[in-house]
Parts: C-alpha cells; structure tokens; sequence
C-alpha cells in the first residue's frame, strides 16, 4: 500500500499472537479513548508561587471576564485554592475554570435544532419587527425569546462563522486568557479531568513525574525538561510547564534564645503567645441549639497583617513585663515549597505537557521520550545523581489496552475460525471462508485512512459538505476502533459463508467428476447466491450510515467504532467472486487427483479447446 510505515509482526513479549501495528500508518497515531464531548472546558491556568491571595482573586476574576466576552462561552466560573481536604491538594496559585459553551445552533428540548423567521436576504426577524444577520444578532446577544420560531426558516448558528467546532472555541479561550504571569494550560474537559487526576495525580492528559531526593534538585530537572520538551514538533510549546515546587515566600520567626533568656522566658512561652495572637487560641464552646462553635481570641488583623505589626506583638514575662516579639527573635522572608507530594516514598514533581491538533496521545509520548534519549546519550541533558523520571498520563491506559487486546483479538478469530470448522469440517474450506475476515481488516484500515484524506468525500449534496456531514477527520487506534474491529470479523465471514454453504449443497447434489462439471456447479451455486449475498452486506452498510453521521452524545465512541466495520463491509463484497474461485481451484485439484488419466486428459483437452 503507497506510503504504508506501519509493520505487522506478532506481539511475543505479550505471551500471545497478535497482528498489531508497530510503526506509523499513514494519517494514524495510537490513544486509548476518543475524547467525549462534553459540552464544557476546564481551564486550569496557574502563576507563580509567590502570588498572594489578592493578586490571584484578580487574575481569576480577569480570567473570568476574559472568557465569558467570547461570544459562544455560555458561563465561566473560576476558583482557586482548594477547601481543607486532602482529597483537593491545590495552591492559590492554580485556578479551575469552568467554561460552558453553547450549542452549535439553539436546540429545543429533545436536542433538535430550532428553525426561526427570516426575510429574503435571510436575516433573522425579531419580534421587535428589526432584521439582523446571524453575525449581528450574536455579537448583540440576541435570544431565544427575541426570535420568531418558523418552520420553513433557518436555524439560527449561535457560534460565529470561523468557529467550526469545539476546538476553534478552545483556541479563542487561550487567546483571550494570554495574561502576563499566567501560564497557559493544556486543552481538558471537567469530567475527563477527573478521572486524569484520580489516576495519576497530574491535572493534564500527559506529563513527566520526576523523582528525587530533594524538591531543589527536582525543580531544577524539571526545568530542563520544560525547556526540550518544548523543542519537540509534536508537543504544545505553551503548554509545557514543570512545578515550581520551591518559591513560596514564608515568613520565619527565630526565636533568639539569648534573648529571651534574659527576660526568664522559655521557646514554649514565646511560641505560645505568637500561636494565640497570629493563630487564634480555642479558649471555649458556645452551645446553640444543636449546634456547636468554637471562640477564638487573636489579635485584630491590623495588628497582625504586616511584619512590622508581628515584631509588636506583646510577650508577657513572669515580671508582668511586656516585651515587643522583635525584641525577642528575628523576623526573616524565606523560599520553601508551596506544595509537597511524594510517591512510592519518593519526592516527586511534575512536567506537564500537551499535544499539537493532529497528532495522538501515544505518538507524542514516544516522540518526547526519544527526543530526551537522545539528549542523554549525547549528554547534552544529565540526570543528577538519585533523580529518576517517567511519562504519565492517558497513554499508560492504552498500553494496558493493548495487553488485554493483544489476548481478546487472537481469541476472537480462533474462535470464528472453530465456527467455521464446525459448519465445513474441512480445514480448507474454513481457510477458504475465513480469508473473509483478513479482506475485511484491511478495508477497515483503508477506510481509516481514506478519513483522514482531505480529498476524500470533499463534494457538496444540496449544500452539505459529505466531510462536515460525516465528520471525518483523523482517526487515531484506540479502543473503540479495535473493538470496532473485533465486531468486523465476526460479520465478514457472512457473505462468503452464504455462497459456500449453497456450494457445498450443490456439489453434494451433483456429485460432479470433472474440472468441467466443477466450474459449472460452482457457477451454478455463485449466479444465484450473488443477490442474497448483495443484500446482507447492504444490510449492514446501509445500517452505519447514521451512524457515521450521528452527532449526539456517544457519537465520538460509536463512530471510530463504526468506520472500521463499514470500511471492512464494503471490500468484503470482493469475497462473492473470490470465495467461488478459492471452491472451484479446491474442488478441481481433488477431481484430478481421484480421476483416471484418460478423463484427466479429456478435461485438458476441453479446456483448450
């Protein structure tokens, strides 16, 4: 096949056999799961560490108002820190912006898209009695209530003509929340998110989780990683960014002993009267009805918002003297750590990246890890002594998946191929009717291929676009499409197994014993199961074209799962002529064997003439 990279060979090491591609098949990389549309961004931005709660209550309220000026942002709502819980380890440097955009068009209650009045020049005409273009009406905001509901009109587009799906809405996202002190953050969705942090910790679909024995060292590794990761052609240069674990400013207090032993006080004196003036100090309950709050006694916050204020802090001795704290012990700014996390009792950080349109989950994590090989091995990066790294992230779930398919597929076909040997009892003529499902494997591949083809299906139909109408664009090898694949082989054997049933019945009836009387009982058995033959693989391609075109919820499962199968479908047709040919060259070599040379020579004879 022109341009074909990919090799096949058996995955061995996975203790089974399995045909699996290796390299790179045109237009097509690896993930695990298609993304789900789910109608909503997540925009997880951060700063710098050293960032105080009021400049981050700004820059999530300019996030906020940066993103809900977009026109097709339905609601934007922003948060930053985290409640006290360690199921939500966030800083106040990390804000979580949830973006719900609006449908393509306005939907009524069932998903359907609502057609509304227009004039001649088909602009929208408002209750109001004024006329505006969909352009005009959706930068003035124009709503539903404003429109007048029409059969015969036009739907009316709630995103802007350039926007064509949700991807272009995420690239204006990022454009208007380009902040100075903010960096940007990888393409996500809430609920996938998630389920991304639940497994590994990390609040992107790919990262490096570096190791090591102090948070100094590994920042410093992360660094350079940011800085070649960046260089890789398939990863988003602007969305690279390592933790900067260590830049929190802290506010040390060291007690200064000599002093305070002047005065006749101890640490435990000093320590308590900072813990209750800057802390607060439960000193009792107040009961209301059946529930319960504690009082506190601090100093005022003016009296404790600032260091100059702290040093003043009164420290009582048991002279019933008070002395000011910065009398007592030294008032220092220090960089610490903002956050601490740690796996498999390591200290670890982590270097989060994301991927350029076009390319898939897994191909990007390859190429990132060669590229950073090869700069170990020509030690232009070196690893510091006790730091270990290791890419994270969706990927990790794809190479479990290709474990388990590496057992599911190889059965599925033994499988298929005893069906077949129990309908035959012969292992040619299973082999025969089993040839279906390797025609149909690669119809499958071709038609993933023909996907991502811009030239393939790019014609109008009354002014629909065939490309638009069917979405088709790349289709990485996920999951979804082996599965897809699994159901193919399970159904490509249906034509073949239709005309060589009815062969088989024919021969048994005719009992030929010539090369002659073969072909014309073969000929016999394929004229007339030509058409039933038609229809059953009609019947299933005919069934996937709505799905192919469906763009309800699901859809971004079903369809990888259904392209392989009608891509397989429509090339196994081929097996109504070449199951009757494989018949009769088998058919023929067992009557010449058991024929006597006379007849044997009679046949060549006939067939010269």
């Amino acid at each position: 096949f022109p341009g074909v990279g990919k090799e096949f060979m058996p995955a061995l090491n996975e203790g089974s056999f399995l045909l699996m591609p290796t390299s790179i098949f045109p237009g097509v990389g690896k993930e695990f799961m298609p993304a789900l549309n789910e109608g909503s961004f997540l925009l997880m931005p951060t700063s710098m560490p050293h960032v105080g709660i009021e400049a981050s209550k700004k820059t999530l309220q300019q996030l906020d108002i940066a993103v809900t000026a977009i026109p097709e942002v339905e609601v934007s709502v922003g948060k930053l820190g985290r409640i006290e819980s360690a199921l939500d380890p966030a800083p106040i440097s990390m804000y979580e912006n949830i973006i719900n955009y609006k449908p393509k068009y306005i939907l009524d209650g069932d998903g359907q898209p609502i057609a509304f009045k227009v004039d001649k020049n088909n602009r929208f005409i408002l209750k109001s009695g004024d006329t505006l273009s969909n352009e005009e009406a959706i930068y003035k905001k124009v709503s539903q209530e404003n429109l007048i509901e029409d059969e015969d009109g036009e739907y009316y587009r709630n995103w802007r003509e350039h926007i064509k799906n949700p991807d272009d809405i995420w690239d204006e996202i990022v454009k208007a929340t380009n902040i100075p002190g903010v960096t940007s953050a990888p393409k996500l969705q809430p609920i996938e998110t998630r389920l991304v942090m639940l497994q590994t910790g990390m609040r992107a679909p790919m990262g490096i989780k570096v190791y090591g024995p102090n948070l100094q060292i590994i920042q410093e590794f992360g660094l350079q990683l940011e800085g070649l990761l960046k260089e890789v052609p398939s990863v988003k240069a602007e969305a690279v960014f390592a933790d900067r674990t260590v830049g929190k400013p802290y506010l040390e207090i060291e007690i200064d002993r000599n002093a305070i032993a002047r005065y006749g006080l101890s640490i435990e004196d000093v320590q308590k009267t900072m813990e209750t003036a800057i802390g607060g100090m439960e000193i009792t309950t107040t009961v209301e009805g059946r529930e319960r709050f504690p009082v506190r006694v601090r100093y005022p916050q003016e009296l404790r918002d600032d260091p100059e204020s702290i040093k003043k802090i009164l420290v009582p001795t048991k002279s019933g003297a008070q002395i000011p704290l910065g009398e007592l012990a030294k008032l220092n700014y220090v960089r610490g750590p903002q956050m601490i996390k740690s796996e498999d009792t390591f200290l670890v950080g982590y270097v989060l990246f994301d991927k350029r349109d076009g390319f898939a989950e897994v191909n990007v994590v390859n190429d990132a890890q060669n590229y950073l090989q090869k700069k170990i091995d020509s030690g232009e990066l070196k690893v510091p002594a006790g730091v270990s790294y290791k890419f994270s992230g969706n990927y990790e779930n794809q190479v479990r998946a290709v474990k388990r398919l590496a057992i599911v597929v190889p059965i599925s076909l033994v499988l298929i191929f005893l069906l077949l040997y129990f309908q035959f009892k012969t292992i040619i003529a299973s082999s025969i009717h089993f040839s279906g499902v390797f025609v149909a494997f690669s119809g499958g591949f071709i038609m993933i291929w023909l996907y991502s083809q811009p030239w393939f299906m790019n014609f109008s139909l009354s002014g629909e676009n065939m490309r638009d109408l069917f979405q088709m664009h790349t289709i990485n090898l996920s999951v979804a499409v082996w599965v897809g694949f699994i159901a193919l082989f399970g159904i490509a054997t249906d034509d073949g197994v239709l005309m060589g049933t009815y062969i088989h019945d024919v021969f048994e009836k005719r009992n030929p014993k010539t090369v002659s009387e073969v072909r014309d009982a073969v000929m016999e058995a394929g004229s007339k199961r030509v058409r039933p033959a038609m229809m059953t693989a009609a019947v299933a391609i005919i069934a996937l074209l709505p799905v192919l075109s469906s763009t309800g919820k699901g859809a971004d499962i079903m369809v990888p799962m259904a392209i392989p199968i009608f891509g397989g479908m429509v090339i196994q047709i081929m097996t109504i002529f070449v199951v009757p040919v494989l018949q009769a060259i088998w058919r023929e070599n067992v009557v010449k064997k058991s024929q006597s040379p006379e007849l044997l020579q009679e046949d060549n004879s006939n067939e010269v003439q």
